[in-house]
């Protein structure tokens, strides 16, 4: 029997094509239901749920009476954010005091969080983490209060090792390292392949978290020109390791933060022939991975890797439980080193949640839990697009992401986003500047909002009071 909750989202899918390949025009009628479940033999239930999907992604249109039109937001023909171009060699710029400003007040409810990157309360399966939460203190030895063993929770780095086949990997328990997140394992990766006075490749804009992380290790970042939407401009990778050089690249593959983009996979393959051609370690963050809005996960570096040169570094912070500190990496022929470098800087990682989550990933809960998430986040995305468009100046540019939290978005030169934090939060809404994302003198004009807040009316206001605001 054809599963329904894939059907929907494949023929949701179809019509996307559709209209944005020019099939179906602005104002073109859709069929109905009842023709649409004739000619295809899906169910009125299947049918019905693809149209309000493809409603909720606001490129159809519902008329009483009349049936369903493709929408005039469809046709909006949207500017993307410039690739970045950031200068080789200048001196690094401090952002630590703006940054503790922007994430000083990450818990006041008060303030809509539009700078924060990882999902809302109300998108997670808080009722049956404690369920599994009550589970696993039963089934541990001593209730969980003794030390994992150092590579971690065989349970856990089973599961992930099993998860593996979704980016088409194909890996085992012993090629998983787990960590109190994804960060923490970038951490053991730095610390293991670097020196203090090493150069670091990273894209540009870059997450903060690592850039700051990649600073307090004594390291030089060499950020390369980025495309919003395919990633790290190869020529510029190439020049860079032909000439410089350089200890290891750090890359996010898929849904970088903050920009979003997405390497091809063509680039993903020709990356990690470079790692391999240089013999250069390749950092891969792939934290956002399983959060696609398309048909399928995409791959990632380590899918291509043959060499073990990629150590691919994840966690369910960004999915399902930030507080668990749940974490891995799968190190690649470093597993040694990464071993024994975790025994100098962690030890053990936390007993009860990673076994709840290993338990979680056992029973198939994860993946209906990601399909619900993704879901949300994508119908969130493309009100956050149209709700920037609509209130935002003229010329604003935002990018367009396949999955992930975040929207990158430029806006005129004039605007300086480090001074427009501040104002917004008198409103108490808080961005993310873009300058934050750098260690160069550039992003001053840029933002970066999360959309894994709950779309409510609220939100929608809050994101018209920011186009208001840029308008003053």
């Amino acid at each position: 029997m054809k599963n329904s909750n894939y059907l929907y989202l494949q023929f949701a899918d179809r019509i996307e094509k559709q209209i944005k390949s020019g099939v179906l025009n602005v104002g073109d009628k859709l069929p109905s239901i009842r023709e649409v479940c004739a000619e295809t033999g899906y169910s009125m239930s299947t049918v019905s749920k693809a149209y309000y999907e493809i409603e909720s992604r606001s490129l159809i249109e519902s008329r009483p009476q009349s049936g369903y039109y493709v929408s005039n937001t469809s046709a909006r023909i949207i500017a993307e954010p410039s690739p970045s171009s950031p200068i080789l060699r200048s001196a690094n710029i401090d952002r630590e005091d703006l940054i503790d400003q922007v994430y000083g007040n990450m818990t006041d409810d008060n303030i809509t969080m539009l700078s924060l990157g990882f999902p809302s309360n109300e998108l997670l399966p808080i009722a049956k983490l404690n369920k599994g939460m009550i589970q696993a203190m039963r089934q541990l030895p001593n209730s969980g209060t003794s030390y994992e063993q150092v590579q971690g929770n065989l349970n856990l780095r089973r599961e992930i090792a099993r998860w593996s086949f979704t980016w088409g990997g194909s890996l085992t328990e012993d090629d998983i390292v787990t960590t109190p997140g994804c960060t923490s394992a970038i951490s053991h990766c730095l610390r293991t392949l670097t020196q203090p006075g090493d150069t670091i490749i990273t894209e540009s804009p870059a997450y903060f978290g690592i850039l700051q992380l990649a600073k307090s290790l004594g390291l030089y970042i060499m950020e390369l020109p980025t495309n919003m939407t395919t990633g790290i401009e190869l020529d510029a990778l190439k020049k860079a390791l032909s000439t410089k050089k350089v200890s290891l690249c750090l890359l996010m593959s898929n849904f970088s933060n903050p920009s979003g983009s997405m390497m091809p996979a063509e680039h993903k393959k020709e990356v990690v022939k470079l790692m391999e051609f240089y013999n250069i370690p390749l950092i891969e963050d792939d934290i956002h991975g399983d959060l696609y809005f398309g048909s399928s996960r995409p791959t990632n570096c380590k899918t291509y890797d043959e060499s073990g040169i990629v150590l691919c570094c994840s966690s369910v912070s960004k999915t399902l439980a930030p507080g668990y500190r749940v974490g891995w990496v799968s190190p690649g022929k470093f597993k040694k080193e990464i071993l024994r470098n975790k025994i100098y800087h962690t030890l053990s990682s936390p007993t009860i949640t990673h076994e709840v989550v290993g338990d979680f990933l056992k029973n198939g809960r994860y993946e209906n839990h990601l399909r619900k998430i993704r879901q949300i986040l994508h119908q969130n995305c493309n009100n956050y697009i149209n709700t920037v468009l609509e209130s935002f100046p003229a010329g604003t540019k935002v990018s367009q992401p396949q999955g992930g939290f975040f929207l990158w978005v430029e806006l005129d030169k004039k605007i300086d986003t480090g001074d427009f934090y501040h104002l917004a939060m008198k409103h108490n809404i808080s961005i993310a500047p873009g300058r934050i994302f750098s260690f160069q003198d550039q992003f001053s004009n840029c933002m970066r909002l999360s959309f894994g807040l709950p779309w409510t009316n609220e939100l929608r206001h809050s994101i018209q009071t920011l186009g208001k605001l840029l308008d003053s």
